[in-house]
Protein backbone atom coordinates (compact mmCIF):
# COMPACT_ATOMS: atom_id res chain seq x y z
CA UNK A 1 0.00 0.00 0.00
CA UNK A 2 1.85 3.03 -0.94
CA UNK A 3 1.39 5.97 1.80
CA UNK A 4 2.19 9.81 2.34
CA UNK A 5 4.45 9.33 4.88
CA UNK A 6 6.26 5.91 5.25
CA UNK A 7 8.17 6.14 8.21
CA UNK A 8 5.11 6.89 9.89
CA UNK A 9 3.17 4.24 12.17
CA UNK A 10 -0.21 5.52 11.45
CA UNK A 11 -2.65 4.49 9.20
CA UNK A 12 -3.41 5.49 5.28
CA UNK A 13 -6.54 7.29 6.05
CA UNK A 14 -4.76 9.44 8.56
CA UNK A 15 -1.33 10.30 6.73
CA UNK A 16 -3.96 11.34 3.65
CA UNK A 17 -5.79 13.71 6.56
CA UNK A 18 -3.04 15.36 7.37
CA UNK A 19 -1.23 15.61 3.93
CA UNK A 20 -4.37 17.44 2.46
CA UNK A 21 -4.52 19.49 5.93
CA UNK A 22 -0.91 20.79 5.39
CA UNK A 23 -1.37 21.06 1.76
CA UNK A 24 -4.51 23.46 1.50
CA UNK A 25 -3.62 26.71 1.76
CA UNK A 26 -2.01 26.29 -1.56
CA UNK A 27 -4.06 23.43 -3.01
CA UNK A 28 -6.10 25.82 -5.75
CA UNK A 29 -2.86 27.33 -6.95
CA UNK A 30 -1.16 23.75 -7.02
CA UNK A 31 -3.73 21.77 -8.60
CA UNK A 32 -4.43 24.24 -11.79
CA UNK A 33 -1.13 25.06 -12.38
CA UNK A 34 0.20 21.52 -12.31
CA UNK A 35 -2.02 20.52 -14.40
CA UNK A 36 -2.09 23.82 -17.08
CA UNK A 37 -5.78 24.43 -16.22
CA UNK A 38 -6.64 20.87 -17.76
CA UNK A 39 -7.92 19.78 -14.51
CA UNK A 40 -11.27 22.26 -15.36
CA UNK A 41 -12.02 20.98 -18.24
CA UNK A 42 -12.13 16.79 -16.69
CA UNK A 43 -14.86 18.39 -14.00
CA UNK A 44 -16.90 19.50 -16.99
CA UNK A 45 -16.88 16.17 -18.51
CA UNK A 46 -17.72 14.97 -15.27
CA UNK A 47 -20.66 17.80 -14.86
CA UNK A 48 -22.04 16.48 -18.28
CA UNK A 49 -22.53 12.90 -17.61
CA UNK A 50 -24.08 13.47 -14.62
CA UNK A 51 -26.28 15.97 -15.75
CA UNK A 52 -27.92 12.94 -17.95
CA UNK A 53 -29.38 11.52 -15.01
CA UNK A 54 -30.83 14.82 -13.89
CA UNK A 55 -30.05 14.10 -9.72
CA UNK A 56 -31.79 15.82 -7.38
CA UNK A 57 -29.18 14.81 -4.39
CA UNK A 58 -25.72 14.48 -5.40
CA UNK A 59 -22.66 13.55 -3.05
CA UNK A 60 -19.58 14.81 -3.80
CA UNK A 61 -17.15 12.66 -2.21
CA UNK A 62 -13.04 13.81 -1.81
CA UNK A 63 -14.89 17.38 -2.41
CA UNK A 64 -11.79 19.07 -1.25
CA UNK A 65 -12.05 22.89 -1.81
CA UNK A 66 -15.13 22.07 -3.64
CA UNK A 67 -14.60 22.59 -7.33
CA UNK A 68 -16.73 19.88 -8.19
CA UNK A 69 -19.15 20.76 -6.07
CA UNK A 70 -19.88 24.31 -7.45
CA UNK A 71 -19.24 23.06 -10.91
CA UNK A 72 -22.24 20.52 -10.05
CA UNK A 73 -24.54 23.53 -8.75
CA UNK A 74 -25.14 24.54 -12.91
CA UNK A 75 -27.32 21.28 -12.67
CA UNK A 76 -29.25 22.73 -10.43
CA UNK A 77 -30.26 20.01 -7.99
CA UNK A 78 -31.46 20.56 -5.18
CA UNK A 79 -28.73 19.20 -2.84
CA UNK A 80 -25.50 19.04 -2.92
CA UNK A 81 -23.31 17.48 -0.10
CA UNK A 82 -19.45 17.79 -0.16
CA UNK A 83 -17.39 14.78 1.79
CA UNK A 84 -13.37 15.33 2.64
CA UNK A 85 -11.67 13.69 4.96
CA UNK A 86 -9.56 16.87 5.62
CA UNK A 87 -11.21 19.62 7.89
CA UNK A 88 -8.74 22.63 6.64
CA UNK A 89 -9.54 21.37 2.80
CA UNK A 90 -13.77 21.70 3.33
CA UNK A 91 -12.58 25.23 5.20
CA UNK A 92 -11.45 26.76 1.99
CA UNK A 93 -14.46 25.33 -0.05
CA UNK A 94 -16.66 26.40 2.78
CA UNK A 95 -15.58 30.49 1.80
CA UNK A 96 -15.61 29.76 -2.01
CA UNK A 97 -18.69 28.24 -1.84
CA UNK A 98 -20.38 31.45 0.28
CA UNK A 99 -18.84 34.15 -1.59
CA UNK A 100 -20.39 32.69 -4.31
CA UNK A 101 -23.43 32.51 -2.89
CA UNK A 102 -24.22 28.68 -2.66
CA UNK A 103 -24.26 28.07 0.80
CA UNK A 104 -28.04 27.02 0.39
CA UNK A 105 -27.63 24.65 -2.18
CA UNK A 106 -24.04 23.09 -1.03
CA UNK A 107 -23.27 21.87 2.60
CA UNK A 108 -19.74 20.25 3.50
CA UNK A 109 -18.88 17.72 6.29
CA UNK A 110 -15.80 15.80 7.32
CA UNK A 111 -16.43 12.28 6.45
CA UNK A 112 -15.06 8.63 5.18
CA UNK A 113 -15.85 7.09 1.96
CA UNK A 114 -15.37 3.95 3.46
CA UNK A 115 -17.48 4.19 6.61
CA UNK A 116 -20.56 7.06 5.25
CA UNK A 117 -22.83 8.27 7.95
CA UNK A 118 -25.90 8.51 5.14
CA UNK A 119 -28.59 6.14 5.22
CA UNK A 120 -29.83 3.52 2.69
CA UNK A 121 -30.88 5.12 -1.15
CA UNK A 122 -29.80 8.56 -0.14
CA UNK A 123 -28.41 10.05 -3.46
CA UNK A 124 -29.15 10.37 -7.24
CA UNK A 125 -24.95 10.70 -8.14
CA UNK A 126 -22.15 10.28 -6.26
CA UNK A 127 -19.24 11.53 -7.70
CA UNK A 128 -15.37 11.55 -6.96
CA UNK A 129 -12.79 13.69 -8.32
CA UNK A 130 -8.80 12.45 -8.04
CA UNK A 131 -9.76 10.76 -4.57
CA UNK A 132 -10.48 6.73 -4.92
CA UNK A 133 -6.65 6.28 -5.22
CA UNK A 134 -6.34 8.04 -1.28
CA UNK A 135 -8.78 5.09 -0.38
CA UNK A 136 -7.14 2.43 2.37
CA UNK A 137 -9.16 0.00 1.07
CA UNK A 138 -10.90 0.52 -2.33
CA UNK A 139 -14.06 -2.00 -2.63
CA UNK A 140 -14.83 -1.00 0.88
CA UNK A 141 -15.34 2.71 -0.57
CA UNK A 142 -17.25 1.20 -3.44
CA UNK A 143 -19.43 -1.08 -1.92
CA UNK A 144 -20.38 2.52 0.22
CA UNK A 145 -21.22 4.23 -2.59
CA UNK A 146 -23.16 1.51 -3.70
CA UNK A 147 -25.32 1.37 -0.54
CA UNK A 148 -26.10 4.85 -0.08
CA UNK A 149 -26.81 5.50 -4.23
CA UNK A 150 -30.69 5.23 -5.36
CA UNK A 151 -31.78 2.12 -7.25
CA UNK A 152 -30.39 3.68 -10.69
CA UNK A 153 -28.34 6.27 -9.11
CA UNK A 154 -24.65 7.09 -10.90
CA UNK A 155 -21.39 6.75 -9.89
CA UNK A 156 -18.45 8.79 -11.39
CA UNK A 157 -15.56 8.77 -10.99
CA UNK A 158 -12.44 10.98 -12.18
CA UNK A 159 -9.21 9.82 -11.80
CA UNK A 160 -5.44 10.13 -12.81
CA UNK A 161 -4.40 7.54 -14.75
CA UNK A 162 -0.90 6.21 -16.70
CA UNK A 163 -1.24 7.00 -20.06
CA UNK A 164 -1.25 3.36 -22.63
CA UNK A 165 0.40 5.19 -25.26
CA UNK A 166 4.30 4.19 -24.67
CA UNK A 167 5.31 8.22 -25.81
CA UNK A 168 2.92 9.79 -23.52
CA UNK A 169 3.46 7.19 -21.08
CA UNK A 170 7.56 8.20 -20.98
CA UNK A 171 6.48 11.76 -20.82
CA UNK A 172 3.89 11.67 -18.42
CA UNK A 173 6.53 9.63 -16.28
CA UNK A 174 9.07 12.53 -16.78
CA UNK A 175 6.54 14.89 -15.25
CA UNK A 176 5.31 13.31 -12.84
CA UNK A 177 8.70 12.08 -11.01
CA UNK A 178 10.62 14.71 -11.69
CA UNK A 179 9.11 18.15 -12.33
CA UNK A 180 5.93 17.77 -10.57
CA UNK A 181 7.54 17.24 -7.46
CA UNK A 182 9.83 19.59 -7.69
CA UNK A 183 7.36 22.37 -8.77
CA UNK A 184 5.02 21.57 -5.72
CA UNK A 185 7.94 21.45 -3.60
CA UNK A 186 8.97 25.02 -4.39
CA UNK A 187 5.32 26.45 -3.84
CA UNK A 188 3.74 24.27 -1.20
CA UNK A 189 6.82 23.92 1.09
CA UNK A 190 5.86 20.15 1.64
CA UNK A 191 7.67 17.47 -0.69
CA UNK A 192 5.83 14.62 0.68
CA UNK A 193 2.45 15.32 -1.18
CA UNK A 194 3.96 15.61 -4.71
CA UNK A 195 6.12 12.68 -4.20
CA UNK A 196 2.84 10.36 -2.91
CA UNK A 197 0.91 11.69 -6.10
CA UNK A 198 2.82 10.13 -8.82
CA UNK A 199 3.22 6.67 -6.68
CA UNK A 200 -0.29 6.52 -5.62
CA UNK A 201 -0.81 7.12 -9.94
CA UNK A 202 1.18 4.16 -10.28
CA UNK A 203 -0.38 1.74 -8.12
CA UNK A 204 -3.76 2.68 -9.10
CA UNK A 205 -5.77 -0.62 -10.29
CA UNK A 206 -5.96 -0.44 -14.31
CA UNK A 207 -8.61 0.52 -15.83
CA UNK A 208 -9.97 -2.65 -16.88
CA UNK A 209 -9.29 -4.24 -13.47
CA UNK A 210 -11.08 -0.89 -11.63
CA UNK A 211 -13.60 -1.58 -13.86
CA UNK A 212 -14.26 -5.25 -12.66
CA UNK A 213 -13.93 -3.72 -9.05
CA UNK A 214 -17.15 -1.36 -9.78
CA UNK A 215 -18.98 -4.28 -11.01
CA UNK A 216 -17.79 -6.40 -7.78
CA UNK A 217 -19.18 -3.49 -5.58
CA UNK A 218 -22.80 -4.02 -7.65
CA UNK A 219 -22.45 -1.62 -9.99
CA UNK A 220 -23.98 -2.13 -13.56
CA UNK A 221 -23.22 -0.77 -16.95
CA UNK A 222 -19.96 0.30 -16.00
CA UNK A 223 -17.31 2.03 -18.82
CA UNK A 224 -14.25 4.28 -18.70
CA UNK A 225 -13.65 7.27 -20.53
CA UNK A 226 -9.97 8.15 -21.22
CA UNK A 227 -9.18 12.13 -21.16
CA UNK A 228 -5.86 14.01 -22.86
CA UNK A 229 -4.11 11.19 -24.02
CA UNK A 230 -4.86 8.61 -20.98
CA UNK A 231 -3.46 10.84 -18.23
CA UNK A 232 -7.09 11.02 -16.51
CA UNK A 233 -9.64 8.40 -17.00
CA UNK A 234 -13.31 9.05 -16.03
CA UNK A 235 -15.30 6.16 -14.71
CA UNK A 236 -18.93 5.28 -14.62
CA UNK A 237 -21.34 2.95 -12.88
CA UNK A 238 -25.01 2.73 -12.26
CA UNK A 239 -26.56 0.87 -8.96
Amino acid sequence: MVVPYKEAQSSKKEQVREMFDNIAPRYDFLNHFLSVGIDKLWRKKVCKIVAKGNPKVIMDMASGTGDLAIGLSKLKPERIVGVDISENMLKIGEKKVEKKGLDNLISFRVGDAENLEDPNDTYDAITCAFGVRNFENIHKGLSEFHRVLKNEGRLVILELSMPENKFFKLIYKVYFSYILPLWGKVVSKNDVAYNYLPESVANFPKRSVFLENMKDAGFKDCYAKSLTFGIATIFVGTK
